[in-house]
């Protein structure tokens, strides 16, 4: 049997902006991962397909055209130069919230391609994984920004602008985040589309808006760099603003946001896409337990914390 494993993720600055061609910055929540298996099934079986927190078994030649994880099965083998004609049984499951801005489907796709390439003795380089997860991104997000399959893929801290190349940073001094889950689904797609229409009505202000997310997130990077986690705070609050003019909080996350911040969060903003899903806040390992808990009593239906090392390069 062949394991792959994938972390999920969580944005730091630049969610929504990152698809109009702004900065982004995301790293990777180890803390949460998604686990693929790989193994020999009967012959005759064909490639089967397990994904075990949906409760859900079918043959791969049986799955849907929007499948998702038939999807990276084909597109891995088809990398791998794999014929689909194998009696495999492909397991995926993952502790990853879905649809909560953790990038729950990007570290599944990710944990399948590297259980099956470990399966057929082969070797992908982390860019290549990152592309391959990127194709299933589509089907998930709509116009996907691409950070997601970028920071799974790499495993590492990443400032990203689409069409290039995704870059690694130094940080300057290791930082604590609290994750806190709303318990609402947020879908992607949904919420995307959501704003380029809004965008397409009015681009002017939107464009106006991303700007400013992407000065943020420039202004961010240097923080973390130098190791200033109290500037870094600040831009947190700041970047929240404006996503709120963007339309996509919601009164679930401004309720975790606001007892966070009221129980010494230095900064908080939503994660992802919005409208549910989570918000992250920058805390101190003094005050860590007592954000979790006003966080946990303001309704989050999970927390998790996590923390950036320093020197990721």
């Amino acid at each position: 049997m062949s394991v792959g494993t994938a972390p999920g993720k969580v944005i730091l600055f630049g969610e929504h902006a990152v698809v109009y061609g702004r900065p982004a910055i995301a790293v990777p929540v180890r803390d949460r991962q998604a686990t693929a298996w790989v193994q020999p099934a009967p012959p005759g079986s064909g490639i089967v397909l397990r994904a075990e927190d949906l409760g859900q078994c079918y043959p791969l030649t049986a799955a849907p055209t929007d499948d998702a994880l038939a999807l990276i099965v084909q597109l891995t083998l088809k990398t791998l130069e794999v014929a689909l004609s194998q009696d495999l049984t492909v397991t995926v499951r993952s502790t990853i919230p879905m649809a909560s801005g953790l990038g729950s489907g990007a570290a599944v796709s990710a944990a399948v391609v590297r259980a099956l390439a470990a399966h057929f003795s082969a070797e992908l380089a982390p860019h290549q994984v990152s592309e391959l997860v990127y194709q299933t991104e589509l089907l998930h997000h709509g116009t996907p920004s691409g950070i997601d399959n970028t920071v799974v893929a790499f495993e590492q801290p990443v400032y990203f602008v689409k069409g290039q190349p995704s870059e690694r940073f130094q940080v300057g001094h290791p930082f604590h985040l609290l994750i806190g889950d709303t318990g609402i689904p947020s879908s992607t797609k949904v919420v995307v589309a959501d704003v380029r229409r809004r965008w397409e009505a009015n681009r002017a202000r939107y464009d106006a808006l991303f700007d400013a997310i992407g000065h943020i997130t420039d202004e961010a990077r240097r923080a973390i760099e130098r190791g200033d986690i109290a500037a870094l705070g600040s831009l947190m609050d700041r970047n929240q603003d404006l996503l709120q003019e963007i339309e996509v909080s919601s009164p679930g996350l401004e309720r975790l946001i606001r007892a966070a911040k009221k129980a010494g969060a230095l900064g908080a903003k939503l994660s992802g896409a919005g409208r549910g899903g989570n918000m992250v806040a920058l805390v101190s390992q003094s005050t860590a337990e007592r954000v979790a808990n006003a966080v946990r009593q303001a309704g989050a239906k999970d927390v998790i914390m996590t923390t950036l090392e320093g020197d990721t390069r």
